[in-house]
C-alpha cells in the first residue's frame, strides 16, 4: 500500500481500517507497522496513532542512485535468464502505464512500475536481489516526488528494456536502464534545486516582511513623541 502511494505523508494510518480490508486482526498489521517504524518508514505516537513519515527529496536522491546500480544488474541477470513467458508478463504493464499516463493517475503509474521492475528483478533469478530492491523502494516511497511530466519519457524507458531483453542484448538492456533512471535522478535533481531555490525565496520574504514590520512600529512610536 506505501509502495502503491496509497497513504499521504504525515497522514494518520488506520490500523482498524487497514486490518479490515486486509482482512486479518489487527495484531498481523501492529507487528507489520512495528517493522515499519523500525525502519525509520512510520512513526507511532502514543495517544495519537501512527504516521507515514515523509522521505527529505536529498535522501530519496541517495536512494535512487543506488537502486540505478541495483537495477542494471537486475538488468543483465534477466537478460541472462529471462523466459518468453515472463516477456509477456512485462509487456502486459504496459496498458496500465500508458493508461495512467492519459489520465494522469500517479498513483495507477506507479503501481504498474513497481510491478514492472519488480518483474525484472524475478527474472534475474535472484531472491536476495529482488529483496533488496522490495526494501529500497519502500523506502523511497514516502518521499513527495512530482513525477507526472516526465511519465512518459519513463514509460518509453520500459519499451526499450523490454526490447533489450527480449532480444538478449545486455548492452541495450545495460543502456535502457542507464537512461531510464538518469530521466528519474535529474528529474529528481531539478525538483530538489527548486525546493532549495524556494526556501531560500520564502526566508527573504520573512526578513523582508520582518523589517516592514520594525518600520511600521519605528514611524508610530515617531508619531506618538
Amino acid at each position: 500500500m506505501i509502495a502503491v502511494h496509497r497513504f499521504q505523508a504525515g497522514l494518520n494510518l488506520n490500523v482498524e481500517k487497514i486490518a479490515r480490508e486486509m482482512g486479518v486482526s489487527r495484531t498481523p498489521v501492529w507487528e507489520a507497522i512495528r517493522r515499519l517504524e523500525q525502519e525509520g518508514i512510520v512513526q507511532n505516537i502514543p495517544n495519537r496513532g501512527v504516521f507515514l513519515l515523509e522521505i527529505p527529496l536529498e535522501r530519496a536522491l541517495e536512494i535512487m542512485e543506488v537502486r540505478g546500480n541495483l537495477d542494471k544488474f537486475a538488468g543483465k541477470l534477466a537478460c541472462e535468464r529471462i523466459s518468453d513467458r515472463m516477456l509477456d508478463k512485462l509487456t502486459q504493464c504496459l496498458p496500465d502505464q500508458l493508461r495512467a499516463i492519459e489520465t494522469g493517475d500517479v498513483a495507477l503509474y506507479s503501481a504498474a512500475d513497481l510491478r514492472f521492475h519488480g518483474l525484472v528483478y524475478e527474472a534475474s533469478g535472484n531472491g536476495y536481489l529482488k529483496k533488496l530492491f522490495e526494501s529500497i523502494t519502500l523506502h523511497m516511497q514516502p518521499a513527495r516526488l512530482e513525477i507526472l511530466p516526465i511519465l512518459p519519457s519513463l514509460y518509453l524507458g520500459h519499451q526499450e528494456i523490454i526490447k533489450g531483453l527480449a532480444s538478449r542484448d545486455p548492452g541495450r538492456v545495460e543502456t535502457a536502464i542507464t537512461n531510464h533512471i538518469e530521466i528519474a535522478i535529474n528529474h529528481l535533481k531539478n525538483q530538489l534545486r527548486s525546493s532549495i531555490e524556494r526556501k531560500k525565496m520564502v526566508q527573504r520574504l520573512r526578513k523582508n516582511t520582518s523589517f516592514l514590520k520594525g518600520s511600521k512600529k519605528r514611524v508610530g512610536k515617531q508619531k506618538q513623541e
